[in-house]
């Protein structure tokens, strides 16, 4: 297979990677809305608090999911890490001391450092901060005592108007000025100078316009609160998606280096081998300052090695992720080092 065909299949594979984002993330929004139950007669307040809760748990699940994507991930790069420097002592090393030692040119420019970098996560957004919604009934409170207060001093005031009286704000009224102002009141329902009826007029009309600003100020804050909700939903459904991005592409990285590994042992096996092989031939056949002085066989052996350590560099010193995704490379340059390893295991079956 060239590498316009490899390419092309990882084109093929990353389509059906986002096929696969895509669908995760209408079945997360199939879920959001599954989880949105809207009775009819639910208040907005009540509905709000509903998506705000929602919203909270489906963040909840979602960056749990994640977090044990991540552990998951860090177990492998872990494994990993074991493998390439059991690779490097058990094998790798000593293979390619020993064809520089019988004189063997080997071009190969970069060496298996532990400290590489093998992946790095990219974070695009920012943690999302879901905040809590209030009825409105404290704030409606003091709204509704502060216009009741304003509604009793507007109908003294309109009282005295219609009186001719003065009142003195400084102090307070007599008993005979309210008996007055009162039963003024009392006369607009028919009963002469009623104070006792006036005050029962006024305080109706005092408590009619504070449960009037009261159920204004719950009605305006839930309309509010239902905005404000389902504008935390749509904002938590972009961050799940972006989430369920992340975790999709986590979980190729975790194949990638599950498959890696295995790599990594197989050439560990392969190079001990040659290194025995590489001793053999140091051993009955001495340093030449040629390499076409060693036996056709022996320089065979020598050209293996050095492609079996060329390739597993070229997949080693290469990093796995390109700003917090898979890297093309990376995933190319081990499928060449698989391929490179079944030539030569090829010759022993």
């Amino acid at each position: 297979m060239n590498d316009e065909n490899k390419v092309e299949t990882m084109i093929e594979t990353d389509e059906e990677v986002q096929e696969e984002v895509r669908n995760k993330s209408s079945e997360v929004k199939d879920v959001s809305k599954a989880l949105t139950p809207k009775p009819a007669k639910m208040k907005k307040h009540y509905e709000a608090k509903k998506l705000v809760e929602e919203a909270k748990s489906i963040v909840k699940a979602s960056e749990s999911e994640l977090q044990e994507c991540r552990l998951l991930l860090e177990d492998d790069l872990k494994e990993y890490d074991i493998a390439k420097k059991a690779l490097k002592t058990g094998g790798y090393d000593a293979a390619k001391g020993l064809l520089l030692e019988l004189g063997y040119d080997i071009s190969a420019e970069d060496d298996i450092k532990d400290d590489a970098v093998i992946f790095e996560t990219k974070e695009e957004v920012k943690p999302i901060v879901l905040k809590d919604v209030r009825s409105g009934r404290f704030t409606g409170v003091l709204l509704s005592l502060l216009a009741g207060a304003m509604a009793l001093g507007g109908l003294v005031y309109w009282a005295t108007e219609k009186l001719g009286m003065t009142l003195d704000i400084t102090k307070v009224p007599s008993n005979e000025t309210l008996h007055t102002i009162f039963g003024w009141f009392g006369t607009q329902i028919g009963r002469p100078n009623d104070a006792f009826n006036g005050a029962l007029v006024v305080g109706a009309a005092v408590l009619a316009v504070m449960i009037l600003i009261y159920v204004l100020r719950v009605w305006l804050k839930g309309n509010s609160n239902l905005r404000f909700a389902t504008e935390q939903m749509k904002k938590t459904q972009k961050y799940i998606t972006h989430k369920t991005n992340c975790k999709a592409e986590m979980d190729r990285v975790d194949a990638h280096i599950t498959d890696a590994i295995k790599v990594l042992k197989d050439y560990e096996v392969l190079l001990n081998e040659q290194s025995g092989k590489l001793k053999r031939i140091l051993h009955f056949e001495g340093q030449n300052g040629n390499v076409s002085d060693y036996h056709s066989k022996s320089v065979t052996a020598m050209k293996e090695t050095q492609n079996l350590i060329e390739s597993i560099e070229r997949f080693i010193v290469t990093p796995m992720s390109e700003e917090g995704k898979l890297s093309g490379k990376s995933t190319l340059f081990l499928h060449s080092a698989k391929e490179t390893l079944q030539k030569v295991l090829a010759k022993f079956s």
